[in-house]
């Protein structure tokens, strides 16, 4: 249990400077490696998914309450926009979290190297959305805070890669895009995981130490040392060629959603 403790660590450290150096999304790292990791521990494919995905969103919770402390701290969250984003996200990502725990691992495993595929195209190009529409009004915010909070809890991301582009293409400035995207991480980590918590109740095949589909050494060791590092990579992001190794991240996001998709 020590060694693997020591290995969720040295993810929390790859993933805290990802996502400080890179600005990539945790959940994108995350659940791939993780995905790895209790393959290794002999579990079944289907149900290492399912643990790599809640696992996942219940460590953005805690990223995702600093980011929205930060941000606030600034004043520039725009709670205008926020609130009705973060209310639909809420019921969107605990009905897909608790819906997702019941299908297939194989499918969330095929859906999530589509994702990692697009998300590596769209690192690697450096694209961003031009800006040709507007804001919806209140109802139109909650309708597309219900897909992103369902889309991102079937993938166990932030929802960061849905939010910004969609707002930017909304003529919404990129910092205070990227505000609000940290507003809805919270409420699409805790009611995400809170559904993987309670469809994976009396699941046979867990490992000790889970909740639900909640593995929580995996979790400690996560959110501990990427905390603690996350300025670390801020601080790297100014002194290294960022745009040069964002390329090839990139391909590596498509590698590896490539041999989820078609890989064993």
């Amino acid at each position: 249990m020590v060694v693997m403790i020591l290995v969720y660590m040295g993810l929390g450290l790859v993933t805290g400077l990802l996502a400080g150096m890179l600005g990539i999304g945790g959940g994108s790292v995350v659940v791939p490696a993780l995905v790895f990791v209790f393959a290794g521990e002999h579990l079944a494919p289907g149900l290492a998914m399912k643990l790599a995905i809640g696992t996942s969103l219940a460590s953005i919770l805690f990223t995702s309450l600093a980011a929205i402390r930060a941000q606030q701290k600034r004043g520039a969250i725009d709670w205008s926009v926020a609130a009705p984003l973060g209310l639909a996200t809420l019921v969107g990502s605990l009905a897909s979290g608790y819906l997702a725990g019941f299908l297939p691992g194989v499918l969330l495993k095929e859906i999530f190297g589509v994702f990692l595929i697009l998300i590596g195209l769209q690192v690697f190009a450096d694209w961003r959305p031009a800006a040709h529409w507007r804001l919806p009004a209140r109802p139109g915010l909650m309708g597309v805070g219900l897909g992103i909070g369902a889309l991102s809890a079937i993938l166990g991301i932030g929802g960061g890669s849905l939010t910004v582009p969609f707002l930017t293409a909304c003529n919404v400035d990129m910092r205070r895009a990227i505000a609000i995207s940290a507003t809805l991480g919270l409420p699409i980590a805790l009611f995400g995981a809170m559904g993987f918590a309670l469809s994976g109740q009396h699941r046979a095949g867990l490992p000790p130490g889970t909740l639900g589909y909640i593995y929580l050494p995996a979790l400690a060791g996560l959110t501990t040392v990427a905390m603690l590092v996350v300025p670390l990579g801020v601080h790297l992001a100014h002194n290294l060629p960022v745009a040069q190794l964002k390329r090839v991240f990139g391909v590596l996001l498509i590698a590896v959603g490539l041999q989820m998709v078609f890989g064993a």
